[in-house]
């Protein structure tokens, strides 16, 4: 059956002959389309001619949209269908790595990134970290990590978390933070903070149930608790704190206006009653100390004015955040720091993936841990050899907007690549391996460069003395082949005949391995959520863990111990 695209893979070659069309003033050339989308999506070369065929429509259509509508018409279609290629062509052209920060003072500006710790780092949130880290390093700044650990019940930390995560910023942006913070060791200062309110009055303890606010907030009208005296609020304050009210009986909201135009403004709650007997704070040294906890939003307001951040990069939606804190500030009279937002970036092949919905499963023996290589968390990343640089290359290209931007998985992995590719050295891997035994005249050695572009990293030596070699058994059905960098040979009966050591005529090139320099070993892969094995035969190597090479003809793997190696990118499976 002839190969049909999908709809992902047909947009994909839209929008990229889209791109070479605004790109080359409405002269988009086949070669360089073919080209990039090659680059972006290796598991279309298998079906190279029904894709030329399909470039060279998509080619001609952006063409003509360009000739009779004009490139403006063309840049309106890539923004609102693919604003992500348009971004790429345009940020070098608009400027040179991040726009600046408005109002900023070098060696003034105060950032910070706030996880939560209910487990390690995620791709997302790398974002924060090379956004706001790279923003100190132009500014000469400061940048804190905040652990915001103030919910024990629906996002609970995770004790080992906060270790993971100081290790994974350092790792990612080269440094240590220049503070670290843990909001659940500050609940006091948040008590302060909440006692101002009520003393001068924008805040009030409201014993109203959750369903009867929702129907003051729905009809913008006051809850009774709204007007009670100063002194109520005290009294029912320090009820709160001995523990007298349960959870869900008692909130201190922050006053707004009932009247306001957006309902998650109105009269928001600033603290509530945890259960930590039930929910005990997994840190010892708060576990069940507090049953006043301060929500989010509050608790983020207060200690950005207190740490002295100047500047928050958050993603658009916690819009409703920065106006939810610029209320509260208006009431201590506090200045709010300068605000910039970005918009979501979706990966296709990852989907929808939350921190909580990961532990869960990692409980429930789903993924094997956080360093999983199928999920899209840090260490799972780091596992399949992806590169700090990398990530942060591919972050500070997406820069700084607030369209929502959806890529394919093979940017970060064109990222990597080209992170690595100068250091990694080559390795002959021949996977289902078949025996053969060489016949006629040949060299007893062959020496390889380790790098085809760096003779400065030596030569490999193979062993052919005992005339024994290995093959691909997918590479059989030829049977004239030509061994790279070796020899033209015949086969038959597991026989290897040499027939020329130079090059004779056009017979399929093959990667293949003496015996006697070569062992058993496995290269591990993911594809679709799912993990494969595929065995074979490794050229031999003093490579250590952790150590990246090319093996050629199959991508780029990460050594996990001598004879075991873990594919960085999903550009293979198992046939």
């Amino acid at each position: 059956m002839d190969w049909q695209p999908d709809k992902e893979t047909h947009d994909l070659i839209r929008h990229v002959a889209i791109q070479n069309a605004l790109e080359y003033e409405g002269k988009a050339a086949v070669g360089s389309v073919i080209g990039r989308i090659m680059g972006m999506r290796g598991d279309l070369r298998q079906h190279g001619k029904a894709v030329t065929g399909l470039v060279a429509q998509e080619v001609q259509s952006a063409n003509a949209m360009a000739a009779e509508q004009g490139l403006e018409a063309v840049r309106e279609v890539l923004s609102q269908e693919a604003p992500h290629l348009l971004e790429k062509r345009e940020v070098k052209a608009r400027r040179e790595g991040l726009p600046e920060l408005k109002n900023a003072k070098k060696g003034e500006v105060v950032l910070r990134f706030a996880p939560n710790p209910n487990g390690p780092l995620s791709f997302g949130h790398a974002r924060g970290l090379v956004i706001n880290s790279s923003y100190r390093e132009m500014y000469d700044g400061e940048f804190i990590l905040r652990f915001d650990d103030t919910d024990t019940k629906v996002k609970p930390p995770m004790l080992e978390a906060y270790e993971l995560i100081q290790e994974e910023t350092e790792w990612l942006t080269g440094r240590k933070p220049d503070r670290v913070i843990y909001a659940s060791d500050r609940i006091d200062v948040y008590y302060e903070h909440a006692m101002v309110m009520l003393n001068q009055g924008f805040g009030y303890v409201c014993r109203c149930t959750a369903d009867e606010f929702k129907e003051f907030r729905i009809s913008k009208t006051n809850c009774p608790c709204r007007t009670q005296p100063i002194s109520d609020n005290m009294v029912f304050w320090k009820r709160m704190l001995e523990g007298k009210f349960k959870p869900g009986e008692a909130v201190v909201r922050v006053k707004t206006d009932m009247e306001l135009k957006n309902p998650a403004l109105r009269d928001w709650p600033a603290l509530r009653l945890q259960d930590t007997k039930v929910h005990p704070h997994p840190r010892p040294e708060i576990a069940s100390t507090y049953v006043v906890w301060p929500l989010l939003d509050f608790q983020s307001a207060i200690e950005d004015h207190l740490q002295g951040v100047t500047h928050i990069i958050r993603g658009k939606d916690l819009m409703d955040s920065t106006r939810k804190q610029t209320l509260l500030y208006q009431h201590f009279g506090w200045t709010y720091p300068e605000t910039m937002y970005w918009g979501r970036v979706k990966v296709h092949e990852w989907g929808g993936f939350s921190t909580s919905q990961m532990r869960s499963d990692i409980e429930g023996g789903t993924y094997d841990g956080w360093s999983d290589p199928r999920l899209p968390t840090l260490a799972g990343l780091r596992k399949r050899g992806t590169q700090a640089r990398a990530l942060r290359n591919f972050w500070m290209e997406l820069g700084i907007t607030q369209k929502d931007i959806s890529v394919p998985l093979a940017t970060l992995y064109s990222h990597n690549t080209k992170v690595i590719d100068d250091d990694a050295p080559r390795l002959a891997f021949v996977r289902h391996a078949a025996e053969f035994t060489l016949e006629g005249e040949h060299p007893k050695k062959l020496d390889i460069p380790v790098h085809p572009n760096h003779p400065e990293m030596g030569q490999r030596t193979w062993d052919l003395s005992d005339g024994q070699i290995w093959l691909e058994s997918d590479d059989l059905e030829k049977m004239d082949l030509r061994l790279k960098e070796f020899a033209d040979v015949a086969l038959h009966d597991r026989v290897a005949r040499v027939e020329s050591m130079e090059r004779s005529d056009q017979r399929p090139i093959v990667h293949w391995l003496p015996d006697k320099t070569s062992t058993e070993a496995v290269v591990i892969g993911t594809k679709n959520d799912t993990v494969f094995h595929i065995e074979g035969r490794l050229e031999h190597h003093a490579y250590t863990p952790g150590t990246i090479v090319q093996l050629e003809r199959v991508g780029y793997a990460i050594f996990t111990d001598e004879t075991t190696l873990f594919l960085c990118h999903e550009s293979l499976k198992d046939d």
